[in-house]
């Protein structure tokens, strides 16, 4: 048997693969190495002073906690005095050891009492910014001049442009790779359609100005907030040392590859193919244009398909990974798993949605669609839901976690809502696939004879007429020509009910995948499920609370006459805040013992707060009293009870107690 060699074409794909590969294992690569393991958007823990806390003696820094690693800059943590005034150093200490992720900045020695103001902002590892503010007062709480921020980071009218160029971003990538793949896999003839390669080019504009929008945004979007600070070039290179600069960094280089893909796409391989008349691929279209001649053009054809078709899934799967690698897959759990299956469910929902718009587009404005092409798309379209269900199966479990986290949180709620219209999504498509089996097989695969119908019209029209000079009179006979042609061409398209209905249909699917990538991009800013019900349990943790009060009996001997007794302690609720205290002395007997004078103080060692001097009241014979005993903070407090029995003998009693 003779070899048969191999074409020139796809010898020059076959060669261009490993390079266009190593290109993007490069870029991929540079990404992997920022992307450690980490919960998604990062939350507070804890704080030195803690808020609301009350300490005795100025501290000498604030200290932040955080659950996962987050992005701080010198500015990131600020702290105000009651007027206002800052009175931190601006310089950020970083205390991270091991898993414990904390920061502080020093603040300046001398602070008065009063009420002061801690600000922060961050980055969380999955590219979304965080903030906060709280309140702590030395010596006793006082009246403040600063508002807390009622702002999140990432919000006002930068985050709205933010958002907005973000879901440009994911709709125009949707549009661009849908498209072509809607081209090589369902309808190559639809690579020289104007309709199509419009559709195509303006999609990849969208992604690119998407993405320079949200690289020079992307400063005061974690920031500041302003769009000044957009021209920032300081900003802008902090910008691109962090893995979501580097992201957007790599689609853009990406895109470069995609413009490369495009003029080929609507270049050589449109004019192979309209010279085969192709309908999809294999043996589907026409091949009587001359054997030999058919052959060599079909060969042609099918090297130029090999080769766009690899490199168009290599470079739409680099321009998936930069979202993968950068967002909610690259933290969390099983980040190893997380981010193939989200590069899978970016490809899956390209090939359908963005199929789907190339779909309704020709069947709009390209009159001679084939039934096959349409048959082809509804297959592509399954396999797509199908990867989108395992894909979007796993996502769930690993952002949400739990029943709980998936009714009781916002990104639960938005995810039941996407269910929502992909079910809704899948119930119009089926309609849509009834549609496809009905309809004739006369327009299917003759190009020529589609350009009939659309001219049937035009062989009856009289020979040309002289233009007037007149321009407003020739602008109206133009425009009197082209509602012409559009008449002609709507009786033409809408010749077939069958077609009609089905564009209906699609149209119907068009306008719920708008909505559904607007949820789609609100649910990827949204802290996932899983993060905020932990988040929660700790919040319930930190807030638990004795179910009863606390009650202590302490001897003491103070070493005088009628030195001896027991002083029974009850403080009640026992937690942070507000607390009543009784105090009861009692003799060796257990009766009621009246003494000159009894003191309280409390101290917890661990945060250096203390002691809290108390003197209750005596309420009656060997009772005393307090009310609104504050503990600003949870931990293991140190009761001290000092007894005066005489002028001269007096001792001071203590024992330790949990405070939650």
């Amino acid at each position: 048997m003779m070899a048969i060699a191999p074409s020139p074409a796809r010898v020059r794909a076959a060669a261009l693969l490993p390079r266009l590969a190593l290109v993007l294992a490069a870029l991929l690569a540079a990404l992997f190495t920022a992307a450690g393991p980490a919960a998604a958007h990062a939350a507070l823990t804890a704080s030195d002073p803690k808020d609301g806390a009350v300490v005795a003696t100025a501290p000498a820094q604030v200290t932040l906690s955080f659950s996962e690693q987050v992005a701080m800059g010198d500015d990131s943590i600020r702290v105000m005095d009651p007027q206002g005034r800052r009175v931190d150093t601006g310089e950020l200490r970083d205390m991270c050891s091991g898993s414990t992720i904390r920061y502080g900045t020093a603040l300046h020695s001398g602070l008065p009492d009063g009420t002061y103001t801690v600000a922060w902002q961050a980055v969380s590892a999955d590219s979304h910014p965080v903030s906060g503010a709280f309140t702590f007062s030395i010596g006793a709480p006082s009246a403040t001049s600063v508002a807390l921020p009622t702002g999140q980071a990432g919000g006002g009218p930068v985050g709205i442009a933010y958002d907005i160029a973000r879901y440009a971003a994911y709709a125009g990538f949707t549009v661009l790779v849908g498209g072509a793949a809607f081209i090589l896999l369902c309808w190559r003839r639809g690579a020289a359609q104007r309709p199509l390669q419009k559709l195509v080019v303006r999609a990849w504009v969208t992604l690119t100005a998407a993405t320079l929008a949200m690289l020079v945004l992307r400063n005061p979007y974690t920031g500041s907030g302003k769009f000044a600070d957009a021209l920032d070039l300081d900003g802008l290179k902090a910008v691109l040392e962090t893995k979501p600069g580097a992201s957007l960094v790599s689609r853009l280089l990406l895109l470069g590859a995609a413009a490369l893909f495009i003029a080929v796409l609507f270049g050589a391989f449109a004019r192979r193919t309209a010279e085969t008349g192709h309908i999809g691929k294999g043996k589907d279209g026409d091949k009587d244009n001359g054997k030999g001649q058919g052959q060599t053009a079909d060969k042609e054809a099918d090297d130029l398909l090999f080769g766009l078709g690899i490199g168009g899934a290599v470079v739409a799967g680099g321009i998936a990974a930069t979202w993968a690698l950068s967002e909610h897959a690259s933290t969390g759990i099983q980040p190893g798993f997380a981010m193939p299956a989200d590069i899978l469910h970016l490809l899956a929902v390209a090939a359908w949605l963005g199929g789907l718009t190339a779909l309704l587009v020709a069947l709009h404005k390209v009159p001679g669609i084939e039934r096959e092409a349409v048959q082809r798309f509804s297959r592509v379209a399954f396999v797509s839901v199908l990867v989108l269900t395992v894909t979007g199966i796993y996502q769930s479990w690993r952002q949400v976690g739990s029943w709980s986290a998936l009714t009781g949180t916002s990104y639960g709620r938005l995810l039941l809502l996407k269910v929502g219209l992909v079910a809704v999504l899948v119930g119009i498509a089926y309609v849509s696939r009834s549609w496809t089996a009905r309809l004739t097989d006369a327009p299917a695969g003759k190009p020529a004879k589609i350009a009939r119908e659309r001219n049937v019209s035009r062989e009856t029209q009289p020979a040309a007429v002289t233009v007037p000079e007149d321009p407003k009179r020739a602008a109206q006979l133009a425009r009197q020509h082209a509602a012409r042609e559009n008449a002609r061409e709507k009786q033409v398209r809408d010749a077939d009910p069958n077609r009609a209905g089905l564009r209906r249909s699609v149209l119907a699917e068009a306008g719920v995948a708008v909505v559904l990538l607007a949820v789609t991009t609100v649910l990827t800013s949204t802290e996932p499920g899983r993060t905020a019900e932990q988040a929660r349990g700790r919040e319930s943790a930190a807030t638990a609370v004795p179910n009863r009060a606390i009650k202590i009996t302490l001897p003491f001997d103070t070493g005088g006459e009628s030195g001896k007794g027991s002083v029974r302690v009850e403080l009640d609720p026992g937690r942070v805040g507000a607390n009543s205290l009784h105090v009861w002395v009692d003799d060796p007997e257990g009766k009621p013992l009246d003494i000159p004078e009894i003191k309280v103080a409390f101290t917890l060692p661990a945060k250096d707060i203390g002691p809290l001097p108390l003197i209750p009241e005596r309420a009656a014979p060997g009772h005393w009293s307090a009310s609104g005993v504050q503990l600003p903070l949870a931990g293991e407090w140190r009761i001290d009870v000092t007894v005066r029995t005489s002028d001269i003998d007096q001792t001071t009693v203590q024992k330790n107690v949990k405070i939650g």
